[in-house]
């Protein structure tokens, strides 16, 4: 048992962490990954409505007991799905073969969505629909990003920042479980869908647009330059500190 309770760990931790925290950052990442999924009529950008929708189906398949609430019994019970699918024999044990077969099929996964995000950015750059992008249609894209950086700039507004994935779920498991009782209700995943909303659609259209998607990811990354910089002004004041001691 204890074999086997050891090798459950370790598998956990090859196979990627899930739950409610996971969801969100897919559903809001940055990168659009989630957010072009909620995109259900494929005009480019995205209504709470459709946030709310693919939000929804993210939920449903995260509570594996159908209870209502994401918690620590539904995470259990889907590193135990992904243990046993990875588990290919049965037989209770991960051998290098099946964890470089499960790490390959994530990997494969990865890239057919990493295609979809390229096939919906042609797509949206293309926007005469002629199959190629002009050099034209490049360049009124990048105007319409720069534009639309500008307008964010001068008023001041960004969206809030990211950070690494793992600490980032965990942020957002937390921001979520407003009642603090370590379980995330529908009503609680749907409030913290809304807030996120909120933040990136800068302009209050009730429509999330590829230009605000793009200056979200900017906003993080000046906020992560903004950190690392200040924890290198802190550790050289630590060891400024230290040595005049």
């Amino acid at each position: 048992m204890r074999k086997l309770t050891l090798t459950l760990s370790a598998a956990a931790l090859a196979l990627g962490v899930g739950g409610a925290g996971a969801a969100l950052a897919d559903h809001h990442s940055g990168k659009g990954g989630g957010m072009i999924k909620a995109d259900a009529d494929g005009d480019g950008v995205v209504s709470l409505a459709e946030a709310k929708a693919h939000g929804a189906e993210r939920f449903t398949k995260m509570d594996a007991n159908s209870d209502g609430v994401v918690n620590a019994e539904d995470r259990a019970a889907r590193r135990a799905q992904r243990f046993a699918t990875a588990d290919t024999n049965g037989d209770g044990e991960l051998s290098q073969a099946e964890m470089t077969a499960a790490r390959e099929n994530r990997n494969a996964k990865r890239a057919e969505r990493r295609a979809e995000r390229q096939a919906n950015r042609f797509t949206r750059l293309d926007t005469d629909n002629s199959g190629g992008v002009s050099e034209a249609e490049m360049t009124a894209a990048r105007e319409a990003r720069q534009e639309a950086r500008g307008e964010r700039r001068g008023g001041g507004k960004r969206a809030k920042r990211g950070g690494k994935r793992g600490g980032k779920m965990m942020r957002m498991m937390r921001r979520a479980d407003t009642n603090g009782d370590s379980a995330v209700s529908r009503t609680e995943f749907d409030a913290a869908i809304e807030a996120r909303f909120a933040r990136v659609d800068t302009d209050s259209s009730g429509t999330i647009t590829a230009e605000e998607r793009e200056a979200a990811r900017e906003a993080r990354r000046a906020q992560r330059s903004e950190r690392r910089s200040q924890r290198r002004d802190e550790r050289r004041g630590q060891m400024e500190r230290s040595g005049s001691r």
